[in-house]
Order: C-alpha cells, then structure tokens, then sequence
C-alpha cells in the first residue's frame, strides 16, 4: 500500500505540471479557459461567442459562479490559463474564488474578462475597481445616447447604443475595419486617472450619460461623453490582459445576428459588428495576436563571436538580440524600427536605436563610453497593444592598464616640444654665457 501511494504521488507530480500549463511565452495555444455563469442559459445564448473560442483550439469549463467546487489551483499550481465572468449579479463566488484569488490569478501573468450588466452585483464592481475601472455608483443607471442610438419600430429609452468610436490599432482590433457599428446596452464605467495601463477600446460619443432611464434626472449625472468608457482593456505589467465591459449582452447571439441602423445614419447594415468587434477583441486579450518574445541576447567586441566577461573603456562593441511575434500559430519575426538600447549606469550613457535585418535580429554598434563602472545593456520597448519587453545585462567596463596607455600621447606633443625646446636653450644660452668674451 504504501509502495502504491508513493508512485500516486509521483505521477502526480509529473503530469499535473503538463495539465496545468499556463501561458507559456514560448506556445501561447491551447489553453484551458474557465467561464463562470449566472445561469447555464447564457451557455447557449451566447453559444456564437463560445464557439468562435472553441474554434480556435481553447478549452471552455462552463460551471456556474456559485458551484462549492470551482476553484482556480489545485496542488498549488492554477488549471486554468484564462477566466471569463459572465456572472453579473453574483454576489459571492462559490468554491475557493473570492476578491483576492482573481487578483492574484492575474497577478501571476492570467487573463480575464468581465462582463457587466445593469444588474451587477457590488463584488462584480469591486473587482473591476481593482483592475482600474469604476462602474457609475447608481445602482440603476444605464447608458443613454439621444444621437447616436440603434434605430428600432418603438421610439425606447434609447439605451441601445450603437458605436462606432474605436480605439485605432489594428494590434488590438485586426488590421479588418470593422464597418457595422456595435450594439451595446447596459452600464458605463470610467478609467482610473492614476491607472495609466487602462485604455478604452469602444468609447461613448460626447452626447453619451449615465442615468436612470426610468425616471426624470434631478441633478446632473456624474459620467458623461468623452469620460465614459463601454469597453476598456488592461495590459498590467506582466503582460496579463483584462477586458471589462458593462454588457452582458453585447456578447449575445441576438446582438451578433442584430441588423443594425445608427440614428442619423441612412445605412442599415444587416448585421451589427459585435462578433467581428469581440471575436478580434478576444485574440488580444487571449495573446493570440500582440505577443512578443525576445531571445539569443547577445553582445561581444567587433569582429569577435564570443561574450567577454567585461570591456575596456572605448573597445567597439555590438548587441544583438532576436524579436518574435506570435501570430496565432506561429512565431514570425517582429519588424519594427523603434526599438533602441541603452548602456545604462545610473543613466544611459549611449542610447542606440537597433537595426533589422527583416527576419527578427536586431543589433547595433557603438564605442564604449570614457567612464568605467559596472553597466546595464537595457530594452525597454512598450509600444501600444504589444506585450512590453524588458531585457537587461550586467556588464563591467574597466580603464586602461598601466601598459596599455600609448608611450607617446599625439596630444601631448606641444607639451613635449615645450620641454626638449626649453633643454636646447637653456644649453645654448650656457654654451654662450661660458665662451662668450
């Protein structure tokens, strides 16, 4: 018995790392994807948007939010790569999940999108508070734009809203335009002035607020126009990716197959751009597209292969570096002529912008500065909708030796002129002192 619990445990330790694997950097794909529900009909009432996942090779575990036996890790490793809310109303998660274990899940480099509704619950807030948004306080509020608004038979409270205001970066959203506007009905949020990682990627137009639909507005709402965000994305520091927005429905088969006609507009398109919108929204956040790696970092003397230990003061060296992007089944070479390196001691002493060979190597060439220290080779590269590269290397940079300065300093030649013209005539004026009569 005890021969056999000991080889459980051993397979246990060899295989759950490989049922577990996270987002790795090097194979971004098939990725196990947790989504927690208010209600299993939303499984099928949104199965357009489901499936476009499924399509792609992901691995949907539908469970609903209250379920006592979700849970994010198990054995201390998470077996899940990426969580979806579509819960909205719930107000505390079942299983092991609360506040704290979302953070964390993102924390430790995961992804995650949240869905809202006019019904979301003060944990739904919270969460999407810690992750730099701020849904609007009241309870009741929806968005409502009289301009730019979904035309319909009924006249409605116009808070079908029909946007066309898109972030510009074909990273983010794909290099389609996207032409049919996106139906979006349900609550607004704004940005977190002190988060500068939070971007909106469907904005509302400058007639847009935050009311009540149902009764008369008695002071003035608090998000308006160009601070109210419908969809926002967040790329934290460790490259995980959030997508928060205030409607549920907006990922719905109704609002996929809606046709869809924008007030003032005399074009009806026959169907909304919802599923074009989230389904190249989606690649993004799940890093199928916008993914960078760097790898071979390298430096060395001109004219020389191998890495020295250190450099000398003005030897001429080279970096080198490989950048890759992942393009949804591939990694293909980055090609980008803004991407530069530093030789950095307490600040940068050379600052160089790196040369591409169009097939993903970077380098560069430049003179050791006059100033011996230990220096950092950095990359720091953060461009918008990438993944940010942060490479470093520690270098030292010695004087000279003794033996090494030039026994003859060309600049110091006047100085020697000086000295040997000052010997002759101090020894022709001796000469002519001694013998003269």
């Amino acid at each position: 018995m005890g021969k056999l619990w000991v080889i459980f445990v051993a397979s246990i330790s060899i295989f759950l790392p490989c049922l577990c694997n996270s987002f790795s950097p090097e194979t971004p794909i098939d990725r196990r994807v947790l989504v927690l529900l208010d209600d299993f009909a939303i499984k099928s009432s949104h199965s357009l948007y489901f499936n476009s996942l499924k399509s792609r090779g992901f691995d949907l575990d539908f469970k609903l939010a209250d379920d006592p036996k979700i849970a994010l890790q198990r054995y201390g490793q998470y077996i899940y790569d990426a969580l979806i809310l579509f819960c909205p109303s719930i107000e505390r998660f079942g299983g092991s999940i609360d506040l704290a274990a979302i953070i964390n899940f993102v924390d430790s480099g995961h992804d995650l999108i949240i869905a809202a509704d006019a019904n979301a619950s003060d944990f739904i807030r919270e969460v999407a508070t810690e992750c730099g948004v701020d849904f609007d306080e009241d309870p009741l509020a929806m968005v409502i734009d009289h301009t730019s608004y979904a035309v319909s038979e009924t006249e409605g409270d116009h808070t079908l809203i029909a946007s066309d205001d898109f972030i510009k970066s074909n990273v983010i959203l794909g290099s389609s335009e996207i032409d049919a506007p996106v139906l979006f009905q349900g609550i607004g949020h704004s940005l977190n002035p002190s988060n500068s990682l939070v971007l909106k990627v469907l904005s509302a137009s400058p007639s847009a607020y935050s009311a009540n639909p149902k009764s008369k507005l008695s002071t003035p709402p608090s998000l308006t126009g160009s601070a109210l965000s419908l969809v926002s994305i967040v790329q934290a520091r460790n490259n995980a990716r959030i997508l928060i927005t205030g409607s549920l429905s907006m990922f719905s088969n109704r609002f996929f197959r809606f046709s869809v006609q924008k007030a003032g507009s005399p074009t009806k398109h026959e169907k909304s751009g919802n599923e074009q919108f989230l389904t190249e929204l989606s690649k993004w956040v799940f890093h199928e597209r916008g993914h960078l790696k760097a790898v071979n970092v390298k430096h060395h003397k001109v004219g020389e292969t191998d890495e020295p230990a250190l450099y000398r003061i003005n030897d001429e060296l080279e970096y080198l570096v490989e950048i890759y992007e992942w393009s949804g089944t591939s990694w293909e070479p980055y090609i980008a002529d803004d991407i530069q390196v530093q030789f950095y001691m307490m600040s940068p002493y050379v600052l160089k912008t790196l040369s591409n060979d169009k097939n993903g190597l970077y380098s560069t060439s430049f003179k050791v500065p006059d100033v011996y220290g230990v220096f950092q080779f950095k990359v720091e590269y953060q461009k918008l909708g990438y993944t940010s590269l942060s490479l470093s290397k520690q270098i030292p940079v010695r004087p000279y030796r003794h033996n090494e300065y030039e026994r003859f300093i060309p600049a110091a030649y006047p100085y020697y002129g000086a000295a040997f013209s000052m010997m002759a005539g101090f020894f022709i004026f001796s000469f002519i002192h001694l013998y003269s009569k």
